[in-house]
């Protein structure tokens, strides 16, 4: 898969860096210096293509999703990190996934996943309208900021807090910051180094 990776000090975390539709592989390195210079970054772009912009999974349309390829990119993504992590040389358990958009939906399809040993990540603008009956995995020991807008055109209220409820649903400590759009604020990027 297409991506970067930048080497931090040694031992630090690693932040998963995945982009909204149309973004790339650069897109969300400034964040990751804004959060914290001294981690480790693993930026990969989007193997999809809609329309010429790139993004994790298919849509058949905005926030109707191919629950079939978002499984199988899923997975593959995953098997990414895990060779990432060999290549690399660090832990899953010190990867924080960090997305925007698309990218954070995605993030939330890789955290569900009972394999994934994650234990924070810092979620912009994210949307997962899906039926979890099935998913019961335990997230008590793990943390996540959610950044959301409160007249985001694309993701309503309602959906935004419907986020929060599949986190607390599996006790994980929820940390949650409302902007006004679809967007990375200042102020919500200071609010999700809290939890680092």
């Amino acid at each position: 898969m297409k991506h970067i990776f930048k080497q931090g000090e040694q031992g630090k975390p690693v932040f998963l860096l995945l982009h909204g539709t149309g973004g790339d592989e650069r897109d969300l390195l400034p964040l990751a210096e804004m959060l914290d210079p001294s981690y480790n970054a693993l930026s990969v772009k989007g193997e999809i293509s809609e329309n010429g912009m790139a993004r994790y999974f298919k849509r058949r349309a905005e926030g109707d999703y191919d629950l079939e390829d978002l499984e199988y990119r899923g997975q593959e993504l995953y098997d990414f990190i895990k060779e990432s992590s060999k290549e690399y040389e660090f832990n899953l358990e010190d990867v924080i996934p960090v997305g925007f958009s698309n990218g954070s939906n995605m993030a939330i399809n890789l955290i569900l996943r009972e394999s994934t040993p994650f234990q924070k990540a810092l979620l912009f603008a994210p949307l997962y309208p899906l039926d979890l009956q099935d998913n019961q995995k335990d997230l008590s020991n793990f943390k996540v900021f959610l950044s959301m807008g409160k007249q985001d055109p694309i993701v309503t209220q309602e959906q935004s807090e419907r986020v929060i409820e599949i986190f607390k649903e599996r006790g994980a400590e929820v940390h949650e910051t409302w902007v006004n759009s679809h967007e990375i604020t200042q102020e919500a990027v200071l609010a999700a180094k809290e939890i680092l």
